[in-house]
């Protein structure tokens, strides 16, 4: 039984137990009992309002920038008050939380089938990953799909959540416009082991590969991806809201590739050679392959319109 269930048994009005009596067969301290909350000082309440005006001018701020915020201000504060009073009002900053890629308990994890492979064709192997995108009061995710040996981006999708649909929606598009690969490779975050998205490879028999724990070198292709798009378009824009971040991606996009050939960029890989050994698993990278023929430019795939939450 929780304390606050025995707090609740506790009752003042009856004489043949005392509420000493009470407190000790319930195991509850007495000066909890008589304790009266006094609330917060007049001085603590109007911080409370200012601080709470900040967090809508700047939700980005935690403790420690409302501090430095509220100090300028004229304000003598310190942090760990600051970060009292923020919790009280049910303050939180907004920003991008780690562990995008954290595992369902209860999903099945694949095992790695890259390791030692020559991919040289397209379709042979496709990859998945998630990012964040930022935007002037949140972020958004971004989910892509990629050909391993064009990097060619097959399909991609915006959403303000990270629940499986926008995902499966990004897979089912390319698998519409391109066929189906022979291996699809993931990480092991909980939208990729979903039944909604594994049930959609397998329905088609494509195997189903996912990177060991904390091995982005894995999917280096994607991540490589994520950088040249943040550093060539999100970070030069001032995105202010998911339909600006749509149009910016979008836009970069159909830059990448010209006449269905993916930018000369793209075809460097990371690491020259034919080979190489990251800790105890091997990946081949043979010469580069030609660029498969692939629809024309204006049938390029193109983020669908964001969900309803965004319409609103």
């Amino acid at each position: 039984m929780s304390r606050d269930e025995r707090m609740a048994m506790i009752t003042r009005d009856i004489p043949e137990i005392s509420l000493s009596r009470q407190c000790r067969l319930l195991a509850v301290s007495r000066s909890s009992v008589y304790y009266r909350p006094t609330g917060e000082s007049e001085a603590n309440l109007a911080l409370m309002a200012r601080i709470d005006a900040v967090a809508m001018e700047h939700p980005f701020y935690g403790s420690r920038q409302m501090a430095r915020h509220l100090r300028r201000e004229g304000w003598d504060v310190g942090r760990h008050r600051i970060r009292r009073l923020m919790r009280k009002v049910g303050l939180q900053a907004i920003y991008p939380k780690p562990k995008t890629s954290t595992p369902h308990p209860e999903h099945a994890v694949y095992p790695y089938l890259l390791g030692g492979m020559a991919i040289e064709r397209a379709n042979q192997v496709w990859c998945a990953d998630i990012t964040y995108i930022p935007i002037r009061r949140g972020f958004f995710y971004l989910v892509a799909v990629m050909d391993w040996a064009s990097r060619r981006v097959l399909a991609w999708r915006l959403s303000n959540t990270l629940d499986a649909r926008f995902c499966v929606e990004a897979l089912e598009d390319a698998l519409a416009r391109y066929g189906c690969p022979k291996i699809f490779n993931t990480d092991q975050g909980s939208q990729f082991t979903s039944k909604a998205f594994t049930s959609v490879l397998e329905r088609r028999e494509i195997r189903i590969a996912m990177d060991g724990r904390g091995r982005c070198i894995d999917n280096v292709f994607i991540e490589r991806l994520w950088r040249s798009l943040k550093d060539e378009a999100v970070y030069l824009h001032d995105l202010a809201d998911g339909r600006d971040a749509r149009d910016v991606i979008g836009r970069w996009m159909r830059f990448t590739t010209r006449n269905g050939r993916i930018r000369r960029y793209q075809a460097v890989r990371p690491w020259r050679g034919t080979a190489r050994r990251f800790g105890r698993r091997r990946i081949c990278w043979t010469s580069r392959p030609a660029c498969p023929a692939y629809p024309p430019a204006n049938q390029q795939p193109a983020g669908a319109p964001l969900t309803e939450a965004l319409a609103a």
